[in-house]
């Protein structure tokens, strides 16, 4: 959540926020009328206990008619402020309730407008001809089969649409990529970290995903809990309720863990093989750090998420995300897109996120410097989302007989392996 006291000295600022993410620009006034009223309700009701403090050292002195007239005067008193507490309760309610509806503040320098108004920042890598090379590119799907690392049908019969198997060298590939991605996460001073796949609600409250995503969410009703989208659940509330030293900052983990999504809305889109699915896995990068540090540990998010891909040998570019697409706790958001050969376009494959004051905030996580107290940011980036990045390796790195060339980042991983090569039919 924002602070109330950024609202209450720049409105406008937060309302010029609302606006560019597309949401309503109402609330706004609607917060500042309702912390008004828990304001003036809390006065009031210090106000009338600090009256019935003082009658309630007079009663005992008087007598008389004096008495009875400050006894009906402290009934009188005694439901006035029972009636300022239910007031003061009710706006403090309300209060916070339009404030957890409230998106991060977005950051100056983010493009204005949808998911098309991205701005992109750089490129990297060459996008292969296959025409030049002789040969037409199969998609990721078809090089699974041919592999044997892909199976989609039985995924189905078991789960339902948007589940598969990996298998054989599929499943290998997976253990390479994770191993890999942890591997740099280590060396870059990360602590590996194994997440829990399911949270309470104030976990995923308090990390922004039960307002605008929460249609993307799975919960289990019987126990409340939920099965968390990313591992960033589980690693930003890992410290809710706490007060961090300064010195201890940054703190970075690096999380493996299921991640689930019910890809509500994506009727029809990505329905052919792994690229858009419910289940997946996911290395996860996290970082706490000093408000006034997070803009440059968002560049070193970034810049990892770049030394991944560039060792994957995947040409991609970086894009500035524009406002209306960004996530309700992201202040600012760059992806970074994989070209896709057999889509002919980029499509995400990484993100990073910079999460300002927002989450910790809504999940208590403080940070003490010498005598202050304050909440810390949070940022989060993608290292590898396995399927997407199985995806982008198949098809990138594909030769004309249907095998597929390991990059040399992965080899150790894999045995040595140079070539994922076709099975036996």
């Amino acid at each position: 959540m924002i602070d109330l006291r950024l609202l209450r000295e720049d409105p406008d600022r937060v309302r010029a926020s609302q606006r560019a993410r597309g949401e309503d620009v109402a609330l706004v006034d609607a917060l500042l009328s309702a912390d008004e009223r828990r304001r003036s309700s809390g006065v009031r009701f210090d106000e009338l206990r600090a009256e019935q403090k003082a009658l309630g050292k007079l009663i005992p002195k008087a007598a008389g008619d004096e008495k009875s007239e400050l006894l009906k005067k402290a009934g009188q008193l005694a439901a006035d402020v029972k009636a300022a507490d239910a007031e003061r309760d009710a706006a403090a309610t309300e209060t916070q309730e339009l404030l957890q509806r409230l998106g991060n503040l977005v950051h100056p320098d983010v493009p204005v407008g949808g998911e098309e108004d991205f701005v992109t920042l750089e490129k990297h890598g060459t996008i292969r001809d296959f025409a030049a090379e002789g040969f037409e590119p199969k998609d990721h799907l078809a090089l699974g089969q041919i592999l044997g690392a892909i199976d989609v049908e039985r995924g189905a019969k078991v789960s339902g649409s948007r589940f598969y198997f990996l298998t054989g060298v599929g499943a290998l590939l997976e253990l390479a990529l994770v191993n890999a991605a942890m591997a740099q996460a280590t060396a870059a001073g990360f602590t590996p970290m194994l997440t829990p796949a399911l949270v309470r609600p104030q976990s995923m409250a308090g990390t922004g995903f039960l307002g605008q995503a929460a249609q993307d969410v799975y919960h289990l009703a019987d126990d409340d809990l939920y099965l968390v989208g990313t591992s960033e659940v589980p690693l930003a509330a890992y410290h809710m309720d706490e007060i961090l030293d300064a010195d201890r900052l940054p703190l970075r983990y690096a999380g493996f863990s299921p991640c689930f999504r019910r890809e509500a809305g994506s009727h029809g889109k990505d329905t052919r093989g792994i690229f858009r699915v419910h289940q997946f896995d996911k290395v996860e990068m996290f970082s706490y750090v000093a408000p006034e540090d997070s803009q440059a540990e968002h560049q070193r998010l970034l810049e990892w998420e770049k030394q991944w891909l560039t060792s994957l040998e995947l040409p991609y570019r970086v894009i500035d995300v524009a406002s209306a697409d960004l996530g309700a706790s992201a202040s600012r958001k760059f992806d970074c897109e994989a070209w896709i050969p057999t889509q002919g376009k980029y499509r995400e494959l990484t993100s990073t996120s910079d999460c300002t004051e927002f989450q910790s905030r809504r999940l208590s996580i403080r940070v003490r410097d010498g005598k202050q107290v304050k909440p810390l940011a949070t940022l989060n980036g993608t290292l590898c989302a396995v399927p997407r990045t199985i995806v982008a390796i198949l098809e990138n790195h594909q030769q004309a007989d249907g095998s597929v060339r390991v990059p040399e980042v992965l080899r150790p991983y894999l045995g040595g392996r140079e070539v994922l090569e076709p099975v036996a039919k």
